[in-house]
């Protein structure tokens, strides 16, 4: 493979976890946005994405399940994995009914990271997220597995997926949370208040998924024709045929500063994340070479405040939530406190 090209790279938290300034996320490879991609195709796009400098890798247990983890451990042979940060997640899992289920216990804990190490062909994870929090017990008691885990060496980092800042205080208490992963986009922002200042206030990194509006802010209305029955997003309110037109005429206008910016909108959407912090990594995916490239093309877009403030504008008339009621959230995410917690 060619040697990496130059792509600036952040500290993500403070804890020692440097990563390139934007990353890959993995997961519509392998699930939710439509069939499965073929794998010598995705294997050729992770392997270009680390000759182009991105080398911060986004999975998840779930993703599949569990065949995104696998293709992420065979496209990690002959010396890939040295160069990349692989960051991957537990606590999501589907029952035989379809029904999303959320499990932080420390014996899944365990087992979840065992059995990603073993999909992943690796001895470590460097960052290990909760991909979402289980409501059911204390918050300390899944972080303290996840201590110890860092302490034998399976892991090098935590990370939580869609915590409070109640939560984030909390984990962070029992051991360093390096990342905290949420939905953060033009027209997603609801994390702003209280998440966000708690991260810097904590020196907690921020990974910012669906940074493209689920691909909406890439494409538009005309994305929804494109897609198979199976994809995810056709529940999404921001999809719905009710909010459809209303948005596209907000898609339109951000079209209108691309244009004038010379950039692509994709390109527009990622450099609004960019801007956000040096402690901000986006993490787009794609299936596709060409979008790839393109999103990297977002590190060189500069935008000034009067940009920034027009973009912010125009999106923040979007109507429709950022998903469903069938899927939790930071808003979910609250614990009970661990002296309920009888410890056996």
């Amino acid at each position: 493979m060619a040697s990496a090209t130059k792509v600036r790279r952040i500290k993500l938290g403070s804890q020692g976890l440097e990563v390139s300034a934007q990353g890959l996320g993995c997961m519509n490879m392998s699930a939710f946005y439509g069939p499965p991609k073929p794998d010598p195709e995705m294997i050729k796009l992770i392997h270009h994405a680390v000759d182009s400098g991105i080398t911060f890798l986004d999975t998840s247990d779930v993703y599949g399940p569990f065949t995104n983890e696998i293709l992420l451990g065979k496209a990690l042979k002959d010396g890939v994995r040295e160069r990349v940060e692989l960051a991957t997640k537990f606590g999501v899992r589907f029952n035989d009914q379809g029904k999303m289920e959320v499990i932080g216990d420390p014996k899944y804990v365990r087992e979840a990271c065992e059995a990603s190490l073993k999909r992943l062909g690796v001895d470590c994870i460097d960052l290990y997220y909760q991909h979402r929090i289980d409501s059911r017990l204390p918050i300390e008691v899944t972080v303290g597995e996840l201590k110890k885990l860092v302490e034998e060496g399976k892991i090098k980092y935590v990370g939580l997926s869609e915590a409070s800042a109640s939560t984030i205080r909390r984990a962070h208490a029992v051991h360093p949370i390096t990342a905290v992963q949420l939905e953060w986009s033009l027209w997603a922002r609801d994390v702003e208040d209280d998440i966000i200042p708690t991260c810097r206030e904590l020196g907690i990194g921020i990974v910012a998924y669906s940074p493209l509006g689920r691909g909406f802010l890439s494409y538009g209305a005309k994305l929804v024709e494109t897609m198979s029955n199976d994809d995810y997003r056709k529940n999404l309110p921001w999809f719905r045929p009710e909010n459809l037109e209303h948005n596209q005429k907000i898609i339109d206008r951000l079209n209108e500063i691309a244009a004038r910016k010379g950039c692509t909108p994709s390109q527009l959407a990622l450099a609004w994340v960019h801007h956000r912090g040096n402690d901000v990594c986006p993490i787009p995916g794609t299936t596709k070479i060409e979008n790839f490239n393109q999103n990297v093309g977002a590190l060189s877009v500069k935008l000034t405040s009067e940009e920034i403030a027009e973009l912010e504008l125009i999106a923040s008339a979007v109507k429709g939530g950022r998903n469903d009621d069938s899927i939790v959230t930071w808003k979910e995410s609250e614990t009970p406190p661990l002296s309920s917690w009888k410890f056996e």
